[in-house]
């Protein structure tokens, strides 16, 4: 897969894969879209809780992951973070790419390579308190526990690229997985994707975007 490496509007990178015209984050701010959905919107609220079980679908660039580790360290509740990825992002380009160093979080670059350069499907720990596993191949294949997570970040390629990973059928095992009261949050709005996650038995919020974005999704079962 061709990826170019792109500055986004607040000075964070991401990747364009120009064959699809698609990016990685985005344009208007890697990290501020980061922060804003996943750790804003959805780990700061589940961080009372005494432990957070995350599942990540799309580890990619490990932003979202960098900044969860940056959040948990104000806190004293354990991280045990879980990541899928069909489609890993070269060593070269990663540390080309350098997020811990142009998202302010240098003191993290050594634990974020750990996670980048650590074997997969095993879990390891990152820094005291946060264990992180990262699993390649293609979610539809994965047996997931069920209510096993408590907070879902489903950032995989929008559905115009990949409609096969926003059906009610991944809605439906992204529900399963969750514990009651556990939270699926995405930039994804789309009508459709919003009427399966209602169909797999989710509560539907609508909130406001990040900067380029009107709204995201977050949705609790």
């Amino acid at each position: 897969m061709n990826r170019k490496i792109i500055v986004t509007g607040d000075n964070s990178k991401s990747l364009l894969i120009p064959d699809l015209d698609e990016t990685y984050h985005s344009v208007h701010g890697a990290r501020n879209e980061s922060q804003h959905i996943f750790i804003n919107c959805g780990l700061l609220p589940q961080l009372s809780n005494s432990e957070v079980r995350i599942f990540e679908m799309g580890f990619g660039t490990g932003l979202n992951a960098l900044l969860t580790l940056h959040a948990a360290q104000s806190h004293s509740t354990p991280i045990i973070y879980d990541t899928f990825e069909k489609y890993p992002v070269d060593l070269s380009t990663i540390l080309e790419i350098g997020h811990p160093e142009n998202t302010g979080l240098a003191h993290l670059a050594e634990a974020f390579t750990a996670m980048h350069t650590c074997e997969w499907d095993t879990f390891t720990q990152i820094t005291p308190g946060f264990m992180f596993r990262k699993s390649k191949g293609d979610i539809k294949n994965a047996h997931l526990k069920a209510s096993q997570y408590t907070l879902i970040y489903y950032d995989a390629f929008a559905p115009k690229i990949q409609p096969d990973l926003w059906t009610d059928e991944i809605m439906q095992k992204m529900y399963d997985a969750l514990q009651p009261g556990g939270t699926l949050l995405t930039y994804c709005a789309q009508g459709q994707f919003r009427r399966n996650l209602k169909a797999a038995g989710f509560s539907i919020e609508r909130l406001g975007g990040p900067a380029g974005k009107r709204e995201i999704t977050r949705a609790t079962r």
